[in-house]
């Protein structure tokens, strides 16, 4: 294996990692994810114990090898999904994330992320 795909493997269990942890925090942490869900949504809870649940199983698909390639193509998928919350959150006069400081790094970290996702699914993905 040569010190890109080691690299980018590296990368990888971190992402796996952080959709774990994430997804956990969405049974943990319920009302702080309460303000991300759209209000025309119905059944708020269920969204957000959901959308745990598919943080979760990216992140463990991602941590197989066999099984990177879709979690990578997923990861990628659910980031470009999240990215509309994380626009509309900077011109939100009552951000989700807590403040238009958070808003504004937010949504350059949720752009790493896509890269980062797309990176990994040109890696793994075949």
């Amino acid at each position: 294996m040569g010190k890109a795909k080691i690299f980018w493997t590296v990368i990888r269990y971190l992402m796996a990692a952080f959709m774990v942890y994430g997804g956990v925090q969405h049974f943990l942490n319920t009302d702080f994810y309460n303000p991300f869900v759209p209000a025309f949504l119905p059944f708020k809870a269920a969204v957000i114990y959901i959308s745990g649940v598919i943080e979760i199983a990216i992140g463990l698909l991602l941590l197989a090898n066999k099984t990177a390639g879709i979690g990578s193509l997923l990861l990628l998928l659910l980031m470009l999904a999240f990215l509309p919350t994380h626009i509309w959150d900077v011109f939100s006069s009552t951000p989700a994330i807590g403040s238009h400081e958070a808003a504004l790094v937010r949504l350059p970290v949720q752009l790493v992320f896509i890269g980062i996702s797309w990176k990994l699914k040109n890696v793994f993905y075949k």
